[in-house]
């Protein structure tokens, strides 16, 4: 199963404004008309439950929503572009990169969440925006706003009522494919199950999600066996079932090496509650131990279930008490439906920078260099339309930030493609 992945996401880019006037017979003197662009496509990761795991994103790495239309004349907007909806497995967190490395970012723990991954690009606005009583013939438009662009890393950890762990070859895939219609892999060796299985559990007419946690051995908390991977999705679990192979020559051994492990691991293993079965009671050697291996976990506070996973003795007493166990802990869980949570960041702030470059300087001013990249894309640097867009630079409070840097009369400034004397 495929639970962890890294993929780039990016919002779709912003229309462009137009530039435009209108042109109709019996309108000699029409004025501005230029359309704003329509605004790019979010891209939104939602849990779905029909989704298990992420093989669908293991190999297209980059995922981009849906740009924005370009405005038009007669003031008509472009269309904005459709978001970008990411069905990923419930239970997924959400990681991004960074200047700190990885942030964890949402946890979609429900159906229906979702999480708002790369904000599309704003749409630029048309010249009818420019347009007033001492500009009747405005020169400027908007290019569209890049989509952000973001690097993501996705963990699964599944969702279930109940994590059996302990020791390979303890018994875990036996009991699950005993209690639950799920098949895991069952051979006499070690490591046999590779990664987590999940089985329905129907008990008198109460049901609970069981999940079989690939054996885990000294290390497993960093990550020797694969147990790190494992580990992640016990997590969820609400009860713990420790199971212990009686017929080990030293049982109690074996379920301290293993809960030390989770102990280590931290997190909520450390506090989950949990339940202690020994298996295998049909072999000899097992029931030639039960009285030592009973007082030994009687010393902290355990009385462990006894059972066969192959002969089906004990499997009636442990299904009543994980039943009574799990409708203990599902009380003392807040009541109520609330709405699946939505998670946004907030809209990266603008660049705001003044640069020296050799002898010019370069302006690094989101909206300056948006009007700039559309004049230098038509070929329309004309001295009306870069006094205009002086003025527009100055209005926004960019001739401040240039002044600020040292910039005198007579520099060049540069707006992304676009040359400026100050």
């Amino acid at each position: 199963m495929l639970d962890v992945v890294e993929i780039t996401v990016v919002g779709g880019q912003g229309g462009d404004g137009a530039l435009s006037f209108r042109r109709e017979k019996y309108v000699p003197r029409g004025g501005p008309d230029g359309g704003d662009g329509g605004k790019g496509g979010d891209v939104w990761l939602v849990a779905d439950p029909q989704v298990v795991t992420l093989t669908d994103y293991a190999y297209g790495k980059v995922y981009r929503a849906e740009k924005g239309g370009h405005g038009r004349g007669k003031g008509q907007k472009g269309k904005d572009g459709a978001d970008l909806l990411l069905p990923v497995p419930v239970g997924t967190v959400v990681w991004r990169w960074g200047e700190e490395g990885w942030v964890q970012e949402a946890d979609l723990d429900r159906p229906g969440a979702r999480y708002l991954a790369a904000y599309g690009g704003r749409g630029g606005r048309g010249n009818m925006w420019w347009v007033s009583p001492t500009n009747r013939e405005p020169l400027l438009a908007e290019a569209g706003e890049e989509g952000e662009e973001v690097r993501l890393r996705l963990e699964v950890k599944l969702l279930a009522d109940l994590g059996i762990v302990g020791k390979p070859n303890a018994g875990k895939s036996t009991l699950l494919s005993r209690i639950s219609r799920a098949h895991p892999r069952i051979a006499p060796y070690p490591f046999t199950t590779l990664e987590p299985v999940l089985g329905v559990v129907r008990w008198k007419g109460q049901e609970f999600v069981a999940m079989e946690v690939p054996g885990l051995i000294a290390g497993a908390h960093a990550g020797a066996g694969l147990g790190f991977q494992f580990l992640r999705h016990a997590e969820r679990a609400r009860l713990l079932l420790h199971l212990v192979d009686g017929a080990s020559p030293d049982p109690f051994r074996d379920w301290q090496e293993v809960e030390r492990e989770l102990a280590l691991y931290g997190g909520p293993l450390r506090e989950k509650p949990r339940l202690v079965a020994i298996t295998k009671m049909d072999l000899p050697e097992a029931r030639a131990q039960r009285e030592g291996v009973d007082a030994a976990f009687a010393r902290v506070g355990y009385t462990p279930l006894w059972l066969s996973g192959l002969t089906g003795e004990g499997i009636d007493r442990l299904l009543d008490t994980l039943v009574s166990r799990l409708a203990e802990i599902r009380e003392r869980l807040p009541q109520g439906e609330k709405a699946p949570p939505v998670f946004r960041r907030p809209r990266p702030p603008e660049v705001r920078t003044v640069v020296r470059e050799g002898e010019k300087w370069r302006l690094r001013w989101g909206r300056a260099e948006r009007i700039a990249l559309l004049l230098a894309r038509h070929k329309r640097v004309t001295w009306k339309a870069l006094a205009q867009l002086r003025a527009e630079v100055e209005g926004m409070g960019a001739g401040r930030a240039l002044e600020q840097a040292g910039v005198r009369p007579g520099d060049i400034v540069l707006v992304d493609g676009v040359e400026m004397e100050w």
